[in-house]
């Protein structure tokens, strides 16, 4: 292409309403454009992108027997509700009525229709196991939509449903599909960990995420640097770091005035102690029943641990007056001693602290040498933390890291969730009827191409990975008013384009320094540059964007050796 003849309408200035790099640099280099909050256009070089993404997902989901489909954005409610999930997805989803005022709504996902399908044409052990798979746009009423393509209402994601005759085919179909992405993320040239998840939404038993490790993420991951244990946060393994404290004697239960003293912070420097030495005592509504919850002072609790041992659907902080109602004193002030008449449940570090400080149920007050078994009962404990970075892996005692991660891929075993709830069943051999078992398996392809600029950019623009770039060399000659420099640079250009590499001659009549700034912030891999010294010395200058390695070679022949670099970088880095 020409880039007189393309749509790339840069901006100079970072635009206000972008909060993160990504955002940032696609709205300046020109490949998408905002609609409205959440939705976007993709323009020419964003669509380039997108389709070399979708590019290899399907070549990585054809190789492992995937077989591609088109299912309907707009699904019906009577689905949803038979699966069950008409009303628990929650505000998320876009619903909207047919002239008949029938409910439907757009697919925040396709667990309900593909299940549908299924079921009416799947009947028998010898049409298992399958793999059916989509691209398609979903969408996900975000209360907050932002970072651009990283959050947005409308998104492009690939979504394969496996159905099998029994768990160990599901196991079977899971390892291909963790291959698979793995392929799929290496090949897109991302740095990226698979970690354990939860499987929220969606259900199932089983979990991981693929976490592009970028400071714009959403979520945070616990990583062993030794092992490949690997989790998010908010279920990552986290053990009790305080046995050793065992030792120490267990001292008279003293109460203590601490006026105006209600937070961790403002008791720990009251009483001149570590907030470690204080436990926090916290109020929920799990679906509607209250809960205390104990943890250590200096720790976070895990809302998705505390959900899954509750099993509950909803949880949220109870109010303040509740709070006051059946413990008597104002949050703050409110500990484990007397509370009778609610469920309490510690966290694993909890039954190990010894003369710690809780809330004495009074405002204003605070016990000191507070032990569990001897000052009140802990009936119940799970992990309910989150992991910090430092403590040992819970696999092989190696200090875990945490670091934050941008979500580009989950996959789900999902059993018979779905299947028991629509009745999609086979015949097995000996002819008893069974539940298909399933599995799901999400990328969401536009939040890859913004991982992507979030882990490849600099101070000049974007770095895209040769794989996925919108073109991969652009031909600049520094003056199109030169006649034997354009005739070079159409020459180079034709050759380039018959040996199949991806160029873009920038034949407009712009300086040269101003080619150069925008081919920079787009974030071509390769830059050929003819000048001057192209005339006089018959050489062009190549420069790599990613490396800035800048070298100077003879201009007959070099569409073949570029061709054959490019080749080699695709093959030696990004595979197939």
């Amino acid at each position: 292409m020409r880039t007189s003849q393309m749509l790339i309408p840069t901006l100079k200035e970072i635009p206000a309403e972008a909060e993160v790099v990504s955002h940032q640099l696609l709205l300046r280099a020109g490949f998408i454009r905002k609609v409205a909050a959440g939705i976007y256009t993709f323009l020419p070089l964003g669509q380039r992108v997108i389709s070399k993404i979708e590019k290899i997902v399907r070549e990585e989901m054809d190789l492992a027997g995937g077989q591609e489909v088109i299912l309907p954005i707009i699904q019906p409610a009577e689905l949803w509700q038979e699966s069950g999930r008409w009303e628990v997805y929650g505000e998320e989803m876009f619903r909207l009525r047919d002239r008949h005022h029938r409910p439907f709504c757009l697919g925040p996902t396709h667990e309900e229709i593909i299940t549908a399908l299924v079921r009416s044409e799947v009947s028998s052990y010898k049409q298992l196991p399958l793999l059916l798979y989509q691209i398609q746009n979903k969408y996900r009423d975000e209360p907050r939509p932002r970072f651009g393509l990283l959050r947005g209402r409308e998104f492009i994601m690939k979504d394969l449903y496996s159905f099998d005759r029994d768990e160990e085919g599901l196991k079977e179909s899971y390892a291909k599909m963790y291959r698979a992405y793995s392929n799929v993320f290496r090949r897109c040239g991302l740095r990226f960990r698979a970690v354990e998840a939860d499987t929220g939404a969606i259900g199932g038993n089983y979990s991981h995420e693929f976490m592009v490790l970028a400071d714009a993420g959403e979520a945070e991951v616990a990583f062993c640097p030794a092992c490949d244990y690997a989790a998010n946060i908010e279920i990552a393994l986290a053990r009790p770091q305080n046995k050793g404290r065992q030792e120490e004697i267990p001292a008279k239960l003293e109460l203590v005035p601490t006026p105006g003293c209600q937070t961790v912070e403002e008791v720990a420097s009251y009483l001149q102690i570590e907030p470690t030495k204080i436990i926090k005592t916290l109020f929920f509504k799990a679906d509607g029943r209250l809960v205390s919850v104990l943890l250590r002072g200096d720790r976070e609790l895990s809302h998705v641990k505390l959900m899954r041992y509750l099993g509950c659907r909803d949880l949220h902080l109870a109010a303040p007056d509740e709070v006051k109602e059946i413990a008597g004193a104002p949050t703050g002030y409110v500990g484990p001693l007397g509370l009778k008449s609610i469920r309490v449940i510690g966290d694993l570090e909890v039954p190990y602290m010894v003369n710690a400080v809780a809330g004495a149920n009074r405002e204003g007050y605070h016990y000191m040498n507070v032990n569990a078994g001897r000052d009140f009962e802990l009936a119940e404990v799970a992990d309910l933390r989150q992991a910090e970075a430092g403590e040992p892996c819970p696999r092989c005692g190696v200090p875990l890291e945490r670091k934050r991660g941008i979500e580009v891929g989950q996959i789900f075993q999902l059993g018979t969730k779905y299947s028991r709830a629509m009745g999609a069943t086979y015949t097995d051999p000996q002819g008893q009827e069974q539940y298909i078992v399933m599995g799901c398996y999400g990328i969401g392809i536009s939040r890859t191409m913004a991982a992507a600029v979030e882990q490849n950019h600099d101070a000049s623009g974007i770095i895209w990975p040769l794989s996925i770039a919108p073109y991969q060399v652009v031909v600049v000659p520094v003056s199109n008013r030169d006649g034997e420099q354009m005739a070079i640079a159409e020459s180079l250009y034709y050759e380039l384009q018959q040996a199949g590499v991806e160029v873009v001659l920038d034949d407009r009549d712009e300086r040269a320094g101003v080619k150069f700034v925008e081919a920079d912030l787009i974030g071509y891999p390769l830059r050929l540059t003819i000048g001057k010294k192209t005339i006089q010395e018959g050489t062009i200058d190549l420069k790599w964007r990613e490396s800035g390695r800048e070298i100077a070679l003879p201009w007959e022949g070099l569409a073949r050796r570029v061709k054959e670099e490019i080749e080699n970088v695709l093959k030696e880095r990004y595979g197939r």
